[in-house]
């Protein structure tokens, strides 16, 4: 049947009964989480169902229902954003993409030229999540070049420090994509990239970069099965960039790290430190730029975290989440690259559960998908292809997706 309760609602009945829960417990959690004086436990049990039916909303609860269920309150109530990263260039600066090159030839560099360039920097961090990672590549490849032929021309001081800082997240985005294509020759690539961009963000100064340095190494060590590797590049992050956004998906990495080691304990600690400094930054002001830790990813870093640790439940409520936020109404993918770890993490659960038909069907459409993350996708689909090997290896529908597996792992 529709259900055409807001999706906070639905989600709010969703993670309580994902952690079989009443209406009372899920206010004793509450309370439990609450340092200011809330209504008796029956009365704020009644009040959670209405919540739950969606007749009022939780104006003043916001933050307090989602760090109950493990999240952050923009990632639970999430605010619609949608930015035209090429109209925005054109109307903030006047220029298209042929008046940005052609101003970047001149001998002198104006502020409007550089206002342009940083905006085509954000656009194309921006399109990482669909472009196709060979056109991307290129683009960002070119846009590159053309950054880092500005040094020759007269500069400030603080023009020097801007170009540095654009050349640096342009090379982190060329170093993603580049490891993203899959091949030993790219991947080798990608890690002299992200070095390149390591030693840019250090020499203006920017912790951000810096951070994303770090963070890219520990990305890398994860998808080989690095897992210490992960925890001495988060850590070295963090230390880093310490505020910054980019230390959250740091958090988020040493989660996912201390979850494949089987320590419970200390993915807890890992969720709980980044999710706290989550829900204490302001809403970014483009979710959308690959190198911005939006709201609604937590619950994805979440998902990959309780699905290793075999909490099924959660894992599926999660999973479920990440694709309500990513998938447009006409079914159209925002999120592929998410997305398709989400299945994985359905298809996961259903095979777990008996249901081979249902698995394989998740894992292939998971498979399937147009822009991947190859290293992260085989990664996560292995876990699916573990299950279904052990306990369903004589299927014909596992045989298939196993097989399937097997090419992408040699692409």
């Amino acid at each position: 049947m529709y259900d055409d309760r807001p999706a906070w609602a639905q989600r709010m009945e969703a993670e309580r009964a994902a952690r079989g829960w009443s209406p009372l417990d899920a206010a004793r959690a509450m309370k439990a989480h609450s340092s200011a004086p809330l209504p008796d436990d029956k009365a704020l049990a009644r009040q959670w169902r209405r919540w739950e039916s969606g007749d009022i909303e939780p104006r003043d609860h916001k933050e307090l229902i989602a760090t109950v269920c493990g999240t952050t309150t923009h990632a639970f109530f999430p605010v619609a954003h949608k930015r035209d990263g090429r109209a925005e260039i054109q109307a903030a600066s006047g220029m298209d993409t042929v008046d940005i090159v052609a101003r970047l030839r001149a001998s002198d560099v104006d502020q409007a030229t550089l206002d342009a360039v940083a905006i085509t920097v954000d656009r194309l961090c921006s399109e990482y999540a669909y472009m196709p990672s060979d056109q991307l590549l290129i683009e960002g490849r070119a846009w590159l070049t053309r950054v880092a032929g500005m040094q020759q021309q007269r500069l400030t001081l603080a023009q020097h420090r801007e170009v540095l800082v654009q050349a640096g997240m342009l090379t982190l985005l060329v170093g993603c994509v580049e490891y993203d294509s899959g091949g030993p020759a790219l991947r080798r690539a990608a890690e002299g990239t992200r070095q390149a961009a390591l030693s840019l963000g250090r020499e203006a100064g920017h912790p951000l970069i810096i951070g994303w340095g770090h963070e890219m190494r520990a990305w890398f060590a994860l998808t080989r099965g690095d897992l210490r590797g992960v925890i001495a590049a988060a850590d070295e992050g963090i230390l880093a960039a310490p505020e910054e956004s980019v230390a959250v998906q740091l958090w988020a990495q040493k989660a996912k790290a201390w979850a494949r080691l089987g320590d419970r304990r200390q993915v807890e600690v890992a969720l709980d430190s980044g999710r706290r400094l989550l829900e204490g930054m302001g809403y970014p002001e483009n979710p959308e730029n690959h190198f911005t830790v939006d709201p609604a990813k937590w619950d994805f870093y979440a998902m990959d975290c309780y699905r290793k640790l075999g909490e099924d439940r959660l894992a599926e409520t999660l999973a479920r989440e990440v694709l309500r936020a990513g998938v447009d109404h006409d079914g159209t993918d925002r999120a592929p690259m998410r997305n398709a770890e989400a299945r994985v993490t359905l298809g996961v659960v259903a095979a777990r559960q008996g249901a081979v038909d249902e698995a394989v069907s998740y894992g292939m459409k998971a498979l399937g998908g147009a822009r991947q993350s190859l290293p992260s996708l085989s990664m996560v689909a292995s876990d699916l292809g573990s299950v279904l090997s052990a306990d369903h290896a004589d299927e014909p529908e596992a045989r298939e997706f196993l097989t399937h597996l097997r090419t992408l792992r040699s692409a």
